[in-house]
């Protein structure tokens, strides 16, 4: 039966039983339910406060926790407040805004101690009354750099520490860090990948053999065949070279639009049209400056600006087409400045002889693509450029050795992009000067036929020897050409193209892995109007071959 207001209102109130609260504390549906993932003292808190809330004073409070996790909550700040926790053994402060930390403010019942992911600088403030109990050590994603921080990873300050975390900051001194933790005489866990020392090649062969009890290095284990393999490495440390050695190799490529289908037959007046195709990559600049040491350096493409070739008239453009072909993979430029590209333009005027000046050259760059500019601090290398193939070969390989190895730390962690670039090359022909032809002397008819077939056998040699690299047809020479004077050949500019690029990721390499290799998928780049072209021009082909009996 329904209740009355009078009787409600007569009826006292009483107090739910300690039972009835712990229900709605374990009950999934009650809204004061324990959320998902709570650990057994956030339990045993709960079930103190309902069945004896008078226990939960401050004393009873800071002696309870064993452990205090403040994680990603801006903290920049550890007062002499956190002393209050008179048995606290793990203290987590990771990812928050600390620069430095006063260790007279920790509790020295710490056994465990991280500060991953904030902005440490230096240990020094660490080593000022450090807790003596500690036995691990989270210090990684920091920025601690400089020589003086291997003398704050001493026994002096550690003396029972088990694990030591220095991954992922600015540290590049190996022997002076290795002397300082071979002091430690309980270390046994040690994470150094990430900093520039990792870097250097025998890294992990002189860690291990100058921590002889150490078990586990950055996640792997040191195993007694290790041990044996690197021993006496570190007694020769001072005759490792302090540089960082890394191999850059490129393979094929392959579906690059054959985009010379797309252009029409030249005409007598040009243009003759020639492609090539190469990959590029920026990689950090050392300060003893590499290009000149490799010549693969490809600071700035800045082809021949003036290249004059004789032909003759009915030079077939297969001829002219092979030629720069040859001539475009013959080696790469070492210039300084941008990467630039030019626009074709029929026609222009003979470019100048020579551009040694930085005007000559500023007027040769109409316009850049910015995907082919290195980036700050980076040089960018190329591939030798190639003619087109379905399957383009690059067979590249380059070793880099770097000195400066925060820099390659940082270039690392932003990884190298990746571009695979068109040049264009449009030769135009330029008519010589006339030349006066002088007929010597009547003779006897017999001495002239013999002499003017002198003269026309010299000519063709002269021409051959003043142009070696040219595939002359015999119609300039032979008997059926009188008094044909040859042509030259002027080039425009290289006109480029990036078909597509994409960012390599490197950071692997920081975390210990000795090899990245990547397979750069850029897409479909070929359409049916070029496949279309593509497949008619080589039934062409296909057909002459046949007419002329060749396989």
């Amino acid at each position: 039966p329904e209740l009355s207001r009078r009787d409600e209102e007569a009826a006292a109130p009483e107090e739910e039983t300690a039972e009835a609260l712990l229900g709605l504390v374990c009950s999934p549906r009650s809204p004061w339910a324990l959320p998902e993932g709570a650990s057994a003292e956030d339990r045993f808190m709960k079930e103190l406060a309902i069945r004896n809330p008078l226990m939960l004073k401050d004393t009873f409070f800071y002696s309870y926790f064993r452990s205090l996790r403040v994680v990603d909550k801006q903290v920049s700040l550890v007062d002499k407040d956190l002393l209050k926790f008179l048995n606290l053994e793990e203290l987590v402060l990771s990812a928050n805004q600390i620069k430095e930390i006063d260790a007279v403010n920790l509790p020295p019942t710490l056994k465990v101690l991280e500060l991953y992911g904030n902005k440490i600088s230096s240990m020094e403030c660490l080593c000022a009354s450090p807790p003596p109990r500690l036995q691990h050590l989270g210090l990684g994603h920091n920025k601690l750099q400089g020589h003086l921080e291997s003398l704050y990873v001493t026994s002096d300050h550690w003396p029972n520490l088990i694990s030591l975390d220095l991954s992922f900051n600015d540290l590049t001194d190996l022997p002076g860090m290795l002397a300082s933790l071979a002091t430690l005489p309980r270390l046994r866990l040690l994470l150094l990948q990430g900093n520039p020392l990792a870097l250097l090649p025998y890294y992990r062969g002189l860690t291990v053999d100058s921590l002889a009890r150490l078990c586990v290095l950055d996640d792997i284990t040191v195993s007694p065949s290790e041990k044996h393999q690197f021993r006496g490495l570190s007694h020769s440390g001072d005759l490792l070279a302090h540089v960082a050695q890394l191999v850059v190799t490129i393979g094929d490529v392959k579906g690059v639009q054959d985009t010379s289908v797309l252009d029409p037959e030249p005409g007598p007046q040009g243009p003759f049209i020639t492609y090539s195709y190469y990959v590029t990559y920026d990689f950090v600049e050392d300060e003893e400056g590499e290009g000149s040491e490799y010549g693969g350096v490809l600071a700035e493409i800045v082809r021949p600006l003036l290249s004059t070739v004789q032909l003759g008239e009915d030079v077939p453009k297969e001829e002219v087409v092979e030629e720069h072909e040859d001539s475009a993979g013959s080696g790469l430029t070492s210039q300084s400045g941008e990467l630039e590209t030019s626009l074709a333009s029929g026609g222009s005027e003979p470019l100048p002889g020579v551009a040694d000046s930085a005007e000559e050259l500023a007027k040769l760059r109409p316009r850049i693509d910015p995907r082919l500019c290195p980036s700050p601090g980076t040089v960018l290398f190329s591939t030798v450029h190639k003619p087109w193939t379905d399957v383009i070969p690059c067979d590249y390989k380059m070793q880099h050795t770097l000195k400066d190895l925060v820099a390659l730390k940082a270039f690392l962690l932003a990884g190298t992009t990746v571009t695979i670039v068109e040049e264009k090359i449009l030769s135009w022909p330029a008519a010589m000067p006339p030349v006066d032809v002088t007929l010597p002397a009547k003779k006897g008819k017999g001495d002239k036929d013999k002499k003017g077939k002198e003269e026309k056998d010299k000519k063709g040699k002269d021409e051959k020897d003043k142009y070696p690299g040219v595939r002359w047809p015999w119609a300039l020479w032979g008997p059926k050409k009188k008094k044909e004077l040859p042509k030259e050949l002027r080039q425009d500019p290289p006109i480029l193209r990036v078909l597509d690029s994409g960012l390599v990721v490197l950071e692997p390499l920081l975390a210990g892995e000795p090899l990245v290799s990547e397979v750069c998928n850029f897409g479909v780049i070929c359409t049916l109007e070029t496949d279309r072209l593509t497949s008619l021009r080589d039934s062409k082909t296909k057909s002459k071959k046949a007419k002329k009996g060749e396989p």
